[in-house]
């Protein structure tokens, strides 16, 4: 104890000397190198911060552990925002029924009514099931489109027509995490992260008609315990034309929500870097969060500033890698995954890619971003205009599409709104520039896409009146209110004779 207590002080001198008046130089002096040494004053956004020989004042001790756990609340929110999307998507979903055994189905296709992000008009079966009493089996129907992602959006596997099953449907083995037990012959095995797994598929139309498809679903789909000799009754519900949100909030709640996944599931397949963020602001495994009031504050602050962020990210999108047509400078043509579906290059995070994507979109698989002509769909976003400004619904917008675009099974373009990211509300069902179930080649015929009214878009094939404000627009996925277009790759033209008609594209 003794000897304890003399090292201590020995310390506390060494550090005092350190800190005291300096005289000209001393017999064990090595001269400081530029940049060791902090002044007594530094100026910062902070505010002046004040140091005694490097030793911060109180005041600046608060400012700066204010300033650190705000920096890591910001950065804890951008790296949550794909786990708080499944939980919303999951939490809303469940109060229409148990996972299992309910199965929400479009079964007129998605409209505008249903708020997801940047969802297709398309006949949608989502399915949500639950791993925490034992291994499940998902007999998956023909003919269906579709990938499983854990609830920490990480990819599974694909199911369907790029699954193993090549459409022809299949029996799906998902197991629990960490699953020690015997895994049978005859399955498609699946080994997730979480307890809580996501399935969504698309069935296509024929002739235009949904129902073949989803008659297909609702005939054969099954989910069900593993040894399970009767298969339980499904519970299809029919969302088409329902209100219904599934997209999270972006408020002090949206740490409530990562809270809820974090103490539900497994974090083994997160890695520790992100598990230190969420622990420095209080969300750990197996420990209550429970922030004081400072800390709410500051969270509360973070989620406003982190959702401002994403929001600059992925509408004013800086560097060449997020673009089709890098080299054109008046293309604006986004690409949805920078850096692959995992968002990484060379081992590292795209960190701005990943955020982006998943404030923005939902569902993330291998064959999403696939670029092999007749294999995988493709994603082209448009969020300004051919003058660089924000789409904006109260002016008239025109898309020329290029002849002879190669489409094998669908295209479309969809308006989403700005705020929302999911399809724009408005008189009109189905905010799409093009037909449901049409796969026929696009011509080179002008297409008006978005109106203010109307009488302006009387001769449009696609969106019609439009609420004023910022939106964005795809091609095959696109985006809301402020819609406009250069071509694939080309130019767009002002029209100077008209104000309402903001720009023109060109094939």
């Amino acid at each position: 104890m003794k000897r304890f207590a003399l090292g201590v002080s020995a310390f506390c001198l060494f550090g005092f000397a350190g800190s005291g008046a300096k005289a000209d130089t001393y017999k064990y002096e090595t001269p400081a190198p530029p940049g060791v040494a902090i002044p007594d004053t530094v100026d910062t956004r902070l505010g002046t911060l004040h140091f005694f020989g490097g030793f911060p004042d109180s005041a600046s001790v608060d400012k700066l552990y204010d300033n650190l756990d705000f920096q890591h609340a910001v950065e804890a929110y951008l790296l949550a925002l794909p786990v708080v999307s499944q939980a919303a998507n999951r939490d809303n979903i469940l109060t229409i029924g148990p996972a299992n055994t309910t199965v929400p189905i479009w079964e007129s296709t998605v409209d505008a009514r249903t708020v997801e992000l940047t969802a297709n008009n398309a006949p949608y079966t989502w399915v949500w099931i639950d791993l925490r009493d034992g291994p499940l089996v998902v007999e998956v129907p023909p003919k269906v489109l579709g990938a499983a992602d854990d609830m920490w959006y990480q990819w599974v596997g694909d199911v369907g027509i790029m699954g193993p099953d090549k459409g022809e449907g299949g029996k799906y083995l998902f197991l629990p995490p960490g699953w020690k037990g015997e895994v049978p012959q005859g399955y498609y095995v699946m080994r997730p992260g979480s307890y809580s797994v996501w399935i969504p598929w698309r069935t296509f139309l024929v002739d235009g008609d949904p129902k073949p498809g989803v008659e297909l679903v609702k005939k054969t789909l099954e989910i069900y315990r593993l040894g399970d000799v009767n298969p339980p009754k499904l519970n299809f519900v029919d969302m088409s034309g329902k209100p219904f949100n599934m997209v999270a909030p972006a408020d002090y709640r949206f740490w409530e929500q990562l809270n809820k996944v974090v103490q539900d599931e497994p974090t083994e397949e997160v890695d520790a870097t992100t598990l230190g963020f969420w622990n420095s602001i209080g969300i750990a495994k197996g420990k209550p969060f429970a922030p004081d009031e400072r800390m709410k504050k500051i969270l509360t602050e973070a989620a406003a500033v982190g959702d401002a962020t994403v929001r600059a990210i992925m509408y004013r999108w800086r560097g060449s890698d997020g673009y089709w047509y890098p080299d054109d400078p008046k293309s604006h043509w986004r690409v949805g995954f920078i850096g692959g579906y995992k968002f990484e290059d060379e081992g590292a995070r795209l960190l701005n890619g990943y955020s982006g994507f998943f404030f923005y979109a939902t569902a993330v698989a291998p064959a999403m971003d696939m670029k092999i002509v007749g294999e995988g769909p493709q994603f082209l976003a448009m969020f300004v205009d051919s003058e660089g400004d924000a789409l904006d619904g109260g002016k008239t917008y025109k898309l020329h599409l290029p002849p002879n675009i190669p489409v094998k099974n669908f295209w479309s373009v969809i308006v989403y709104d700005n705020q929302t990211r999911s399809m724009l509300q408005t008189d009109q069902q189905f905010p799409t520039a093009k037909p449901r179930g049409s796969n026929s080649t696009p011509t080179a015929r002008p297409t008006s896409i978005l109106a203010p009214s109307p009488r302006q878009a009387r001769r449009t094939t696609g969106c019609r009146p439009c609420p004023a404000g910022a939106g964005t627009f795809c091609f095959v996925s696109m985006a809301r209110r402020n819609l406009s277009s250069t071509r694939a790759g080309g130019r767009a033209k002002s029209n100077p004779r008209r104000k309402t008609r903001r720009s023109v594209a060109y094939a």
